[in-house]
């Protein structure tokens, strides 16, 4: 067995072996590594400090996961991590300051089915999220929403569920648009079952993402804790009909947990399906969106909106580090050298001579003392 195959094959066990997030898991991981981490588990002898992760794997620590790389490859999906060019760091960041949250932290792992990249798809995307009970209504609101983001560049992200998701999802494949469908079971299950040819669409253009090893079902407490993931690979969030609990409000108060512009549609009064959306304009927790530009705008405040604002239009043309330190800028305001290291997991060294490159090309400019994406 090669290294990367007994690397791969360490993050699937430490995939499987606890319930995701634990943050005990992936700080022992970053301490000693996965192959390290994961032998650590199955022998129950870990690092002082770490007492907790035992408890946490106890029930699984034995548990055979030889199998989940090839179930995931069977429906062309593959597993990504921390080590790998695609990993969302600069989105998942924020979710190290949630790790005290109830089911907060960033995810070990993802899944990831269809040929995109992942860091890539989401550098420019909304969460666009609502109740399974959809109103007509609600759905032509978020047909028209998403085909004008769609028309100037913008992704999807949602959860593939029933209502507004099934409708944003099945909106922007039908503008030509990329989606990204984000899943509360393994990569591998269609679920909803009725969604299967909708995912099969997705994979095909765009990506299906889970923390979840192959074969794991839906339940309750992993919508929750899904919700988390759709806001922090969305530049904003959208909430168009929410009732007055709903798992979409969920998603909304993790936007606000990680400070991602939210917004939410207005809808009659009568409606019982608007009553979270208006109660969140009112209470001034979201920002009041009637049309598509009122969404651009909120996502993208510095007129950042379209597909061909300048530079972002030859990242084709990127490769190595460049590209890597590129598509770690976030699509609005700056971030520091340091931040970028870590987010494309390039040395502070190498990333200021990619920054100098990028600049004399014109695709960065220096912001204080950060650096951010040109914009003509």
């Amino acid at each position: 067995m090669s290294a990367d195959e007994e690397k791969a094959r360490a993050w699937a066990y430490l995939a499987r072996v606890a319930e995701p997030p634990h943050t005990g898991m992936r700080e022992l991981v970053e301490a000693v590594g996965p192959c390290e981490a994961a032998a650590a588990i199955r022998a129950r002898r870990v690092p002082a400090g770490f007492d907790g992760v035992l408890g946490a794997t106890a029930a699984r620590s034995a548990v055979d996961t030889t199998g989940d790389l090839d179930r995931a490859a069977a429906v062309g999906a593959r597993l990504i991590t921390p080590d790998d060019e695609e990993w969302p760091g600069w989105q998942l960041w924020g979710l190290r300051g949630a790790d005290t949250a109830e089911r907060g932290g960033p995810p070990l792992v993802l899944w990831v089915r269809g040929g995109r990249s992942l860091a890539a798809e989401v550098g420019k995307s909304i969460g666009v999220v609502g109740s399974r009970s959809s109103t007509s209504y609600g759905e032509y609101v978020t047909g028209q929403l998403v085909g004008g983001i769609v028309d100037v560049g913008w992704s999807v992200v949602s959860g593939g569920a029933f209502g507004i998701d099934g409708v944003a999802h099945r909106a922007c494949l039908g503008s030509g648009g990329s989606t990204v469908a984000v899943l509360a079971c393994g990569i591998d299950v269609d679920y909803p079952a009725s969604h299967a040819s909708l995912f099969a669409a997705v994979a095909r253009d765009g990506l299906i993402v889970s923390e979840y090893p192959p074969g794991t079902t839906a339940a309750r407490h992993r919508f929750l804790t899904r919700n988390r993931l759709v806001a922090a690979l969305s530049s904003a969030v959208v909430v168009v009909e929410a009732g007055r609990r709903s798992g979409a409000a969920n998603t909304a108060a993790w936007a606000r947990k990680l400070g991602r512009p939210l917004g939410a549609v207005p809808g009659p009064v009568t409606s019982a399906m608007s009553v979270g959306c208006n109660r969140m304009i009112a209470d001034e927790q979201a920002a009041l969106i009637v049309d598509s530009q009122s969404l651009i705008s909120l996502a993208a405040p510095d007129g950042a909106g379209g597909p061909t604002d300048g530079p972002a239009r030859r990242i084709d043309a990127l490769t190595g580090d460049r590209q890597r330190v590129y598509e770690a800028l976030p699509g609005r305001g700056s971030i520091t050298v340091d931040e970028i290291a870590v987010s494309a997991g390039v040395g502070a060294s190498a990333v200021m001579a990619a920054l100098a490159m990028l600049e004399v090309d014109g695709y960065v400019t220096a912001v204080g003392d950060g650096w951010a994406i040109v914009r003509d």
